[in-house]
């Protein structure tokens, strides 16, 4: 995800391109989650984070060591629609409790589910899973939003489908909460393909594009976007809760029409 801004910003003209700003919070108002793990398990943490000074959390990322790279890396960061977190459980020391987050049956979903769940609010607009899986949240809505508002975007002139891509990102974490359910961080990848009713039509790359179209229009074109999402999953049978959700584009490609069509979707 963070290279893909890198792409995107090199494809713009240079006075398009805005100042880059590094990312950063403030350490201050930062809350750990770090749970306590034996000998042999992955040694990892989450952490509440506040890009602005003296405002509370407003995201949540997770801190994993690569023992192959010998240091820690954020591997997920998700922006909360709340700023009300989620109600870790802590022991007597402060401790949080790691969970498993794939095939866990003492919860209502685990990350596989979710992450069904999460893509069905893309492709269906949650009709098959996602509105099952998930209580309506503004996070699940804003994602059923999503999929509503591409199959009229180009009205009768093209099509906006989305579908589940092959997603390399299936490390996912989970800490137990108060509750006894759990907060789980999973990332996901999906893709949008537009593409033009007719031949006579074409669709032109926005300049956010030129990275990986160079502006040259098309026939359709299909986005790849890879996602980290966050939910509370409550112990027994009842829907979780979609808290946050943050896409990267990270990939663009499509057929170029034939030179001769004119016509712009």
């Amino acid at each position: 995800m963070s290279v893909s801004d890198y792409t995107e910003t090199e494809g713009l003209p240079a006075k398009d391109r805005e100042p880059y700003k590094p990312w950063s919070y403030d350490l201050s108002r930062a809350k750990l989650y770090i749970p306590r793990l034996a000998d042999g398990q992955e040694r990892w943490f989450a952490a509440a984070l506040s890009s602005e000074k003296g405002k509370a959390p407003s995201r949540l990322a997770v801190f994993a060591e690569q023992p192959q790279h010998k240091r820690w890396e954020m591997v997920s960061v998700v922006d909360l629609d709340s700023q009300k977190l989620p109600d870790v459980a802590l022991d007597r020391e402060g401790y949080a409790t790691a969970v498993a987050a794939d095939d866990n049956k003492q919860l209502a979903a685990d990350a596989d589910l979710l992450r069904t769940a999460v893509l069905d609010n893309f492709v269906t607009g949650g009709t098959n899973t996602g509105t099952k899986v998930f209580a309506p949240t503004e996070a699940s809505k804003r994602q059923v939003k999503v999929h509503s508002d591409a199959a009229t975007r180009f009205g009768d002139k093209g099509t906006s489908v989305f579908d589940g891509a092959d997603n390399r990102f299936t490390d996912a974490y989970a800490l137990k909460t108060a509750d006894g359910g759990a907060l789980v961080l999973f990332s996901h990848t999906h893709t949008q393909t537009d593409a033009v009713a007719h031949s006579g039509l074409q669709i032109n790359p926005g300049k956010g594009d030129r990275a990986w179209l160079h502006d040259v229009p098309r026939m359709s074109i299909q986005y790849t976007f890879v996602c980290n999402d966050a939910a509370t999953v409550p112990a027994k049978a009842e829907p979780s809760r979609l808290i946050g959700y943050t896409c990267a584009r990270t990939d663009a490609s499509g057929p170029p029409p034939v030179a001769s069509w004119s016509h712009h979707a």
